[in-house]
């Protein structure tokens, strides 16, 4: 049988981002995002928020923009997968944690944020997709703009 451990999070995030680097190199950052819920009180009636706060974590390449872009209050989507792992803190309690790891990440938010982006293609590429195809490849030519009734 098939598993899938997939996680979906469009939030804030909390604080700027930690990063450090492990003997080998290797770039990890982490983060909290913050998402909210409304539900309406059984008891007043009043509407109430409720926040949860996810910690994420980023490797690699994904780390460093991460450390590089990513602000404490904007907007974030973290595409990834949830781990649960169990430690013993300094005074010797155990403890559990659960974290996601992050895969993918798309910086929200208005445009005049420095933002990276993405690869534009080449002028050759674009025109390929802008020409017609021969034929009418696509078998809805000779369809109307609007509906028949």
């Amino acid at each position: 049988m098939a598993s899938v451990n997939k996680i979906h999070l469009l939030g804030h995030v909390g604080r700027d981002p930690e990063i450090r680097y492990l003997p080998s190199g290797q770039a990890i950052a982490n983060i909290t995002i913050a998402t909210s819920t409304k539900r309406k009180d059984k008891a007043s009636g009043e509407y109430v928020e409720e926040t949860q706060w996810h910690r994420v974590t980023f490797f690699d390449r994904l780390a460093e923009i991460a450390g590089e872009f990513v602000k404490k209050g904007s907007p974030l989507y973290v595409g990834g997968r949830l781990t649960y792992r169990k430690y013993t803190d300094k005074d010797g309690v155990e403890k559990q944690s659960t974290d996601i790891i992050a895969t993918e990440m798309q910086l929200l938010g208005s445009k005049d944020r420095q933002e990276p982006q993405a690869p534009r293609p080449s002028h050759d590429a674009a025109k390929a997709r802008q020409a017609p195809k021969p034929g009418g490849a696509s078998g809805f030519d000779d369809f109307e703009d609007s509906p028949p009734f």
